[in-house]
């Protein structure tokens, strides 16, 4: 937690997530305000995995009646491995999508089918509520290597013939070009994040720095490095981390 003598002025902000696309930067009104310097640097990427390594998972997608996509990520690697390996799934697939945006992307590669067609409403409690009517399919969840296990959870605890397979794993991004640059505040989003740091500078040493946070998960991680967290997000009044970073600079810029 933070305390009063981290407390300092802040000029400068990294935000460890790819540059946003143009008119899409919650950021801007922020920056502008408080007359700051912001930068976007992906501390991570994804890479898929090559048809050897899907065969060592011993899994044939052919083999499964419905597929699982909670992120637009799994789409396109799924089919591109499809395509690869030669592999044609039946027009009686069923595709079970976390929302609209991943269910439009599907239609990319398949002619849609109503009755093949699954969606949810954007968030994972009604997801869950597709599967209860489709107990005899054969389920397949192409994911990625870090994923929330809600899902395998839900299938395995409730008696559903369900595998996984990784398709595409979270790399640590190539930071080298950062070593001699400092910024106030730096803002993680995920664990992944913080291993990336520590991957590309394991010697990094906090000092004045004030970390941002997102979410328990990167909270732990911050924590289980010995980490300071100044500036957790969410929090009370505070739901997204620009709100949180907004209350934070406000304070201290104005001491």
């Amino acid at each position: 937690m933070t305390t009063p003598e981290r407390e300092k002025k802040v000029k400068s902000i990294l935000i460890t997530q790819p540059q946003p696309e143009a008119g899409r930067n919650v950021y801007e009104e922020f920056v502008k305000k408080h007359k700051l310097t912001m930068d976007f640097r992906a501390f991570i990427h994804i890479e898929p995995l090559t048809p050897k390594e899907i065969r060592k998972q011993k899994i044939n997608f052919a083999d499964f009646s419905a597929i699982i996509f909670n992120s637009r990520n799994a789409v396109d690697y799924f089919f591109s491995l499809a395509a690869e390996m030669k592999v044609e799934m039946s027009p009686e697939t069923k595709y079970f999508s976390i929302n609209e945006n991943v269910s439009n992307y599907v239609q990319k590669y398949i002619v849609p089918r109503k009755r093949k067609m699954f969606t949810s409403k954007g968030n994972e409690k009604d997801f869950l509520t597709l599967f209860k009517n489709h107990k005899k399919e054969k389920f397949l969840f192409p994911c990625s290597d870090i994923r929330k296990p809600s899902i395998p959870d839900f299938f395995n605890e409730n008696g559903y013939d369900f595998s996984e397979c990784i398709i595409y794993r979270t790399v640590s991004s190539d930071l080298s070009d950062l070593k001699e640059v400092f910024y106030d505040i730096l803002v993680f989003f995920s664990p992944a994040d913080i291993k990336s740091l520590y991957d590309n500078f394991p010697d990094f040493v906090q000092n004045n720095t004030r970390i941002a946070g997102f979410g328990e998960s990167t909270a732990q991680a911050i924590r289980e490095h010995n980490l300071i967290l100044d500036i957790p997000a969410p929090a009370p009044g505070m739901p997204s981390m620009v709100a949180a970073l907004e209350d934070y600079v406000s304070r201290v810029n104005s001491k």
